[in-house]
């Protein structure tokens, strides 16, 4: 089964310094029909004005990762950490039972375009912990690289959930097929461009979620950057 979502039925915020969409419900957007998809509970597609971000604020149980499309985000967090997130870097933090971040776009003239994504943990608790990882553009053009897993393997950053996330770049004729294995689902989001995914056309900011399908095919993108959520 095949169930595409298009970016204009997104819920949508726009706060002057901060202009959201919101894959699953959040804050003041409620949509008893998108929820969550399995684990994954958030997908905020956000563009920050420049100077202006997001002060210290509190996280508790929940699995946290920040990629950025375009621009730079400033983050600081009760932990200690303190870096500038660009794109190609892959940050994760796991809340556990809790800490403070703050996040700020550094530049006086140039808007950040980053994807806020939130996983539900297998066990709420735990000291809460941080990981940041670098994936180039060469890592990731024409096929799906693994960015985030439950294990860490392949040099991913490690959740603790049973989901798997990949990216991936296409133009062209690049091509990428995935198996879907039994008892699992994909959520497929298109972050940037144009692409066709299992023969349907997706642009930036659609969805694609497959389940009972024995396969993910990717193919004719244009300029397509592409996230694929594996859970159960």
């Amino acid at each position: 089964m095949i169930t595409l979502r298009k970016a204009t039925e997104r819920g949508h915020a726009n706060h002057g310094w901060l202009d959201s969409n919101f894959s699953f419900s959040f804050a003041e957007y409620y949509d008893p029909a998108h929820m969550h998809y399995g684990a994954l509970r958030v997908i905020n597609d956000d563009r920050i004005a420049p100077g202006m971000g997001f002060g210290m604020h509190p996280h508790q149980d929940m699995e946290i990762i920040t990629y950025v499309l375009s621009g730079g985000i400033a983050h600081k967090d009760s932990m200690g950490n303190g870096s500038v997130i660009l794109p190609g870097n892959v940050q994760r933090m796991s809340a556990g039972t809790g800490l403070r971040h703050s996040e700020y776009n550094p530049s006086n003239d140039t808007e950040t375009h980053l994807l806020q994504i939130w996983i539900l943990p297998a066990q709420k608790g735990g000291a809460p912990s941080y990981e940041e990882k670098t994936f180039s553009d060469a890592d990731k053009r024409g096929q799906l690289r693994l960015i985030a897993s439950p294990t860490g393997e392949a040099g991913s950053v490690t959740i603790l959930q049973d989901v798997k996330l990949y990216a991936g770049l296409f133009d062209g004729a690049e091509y990428a097929e995935m198996p879907i294995l039994a008892g699992r689902k994909l959520y497929v989001h298109v972050a940037k461009g144009q692409v066709q995914i299992n023969g349907l056309a997706l642009d930036a900011g659609d969805a694609i979620m497959l389940k009972q399908e024995d396969a993910l095919k990717i193919q004719n993108g244009h300029a397509a950057e592409v996230l694929v959520f594996d859970v159960f």
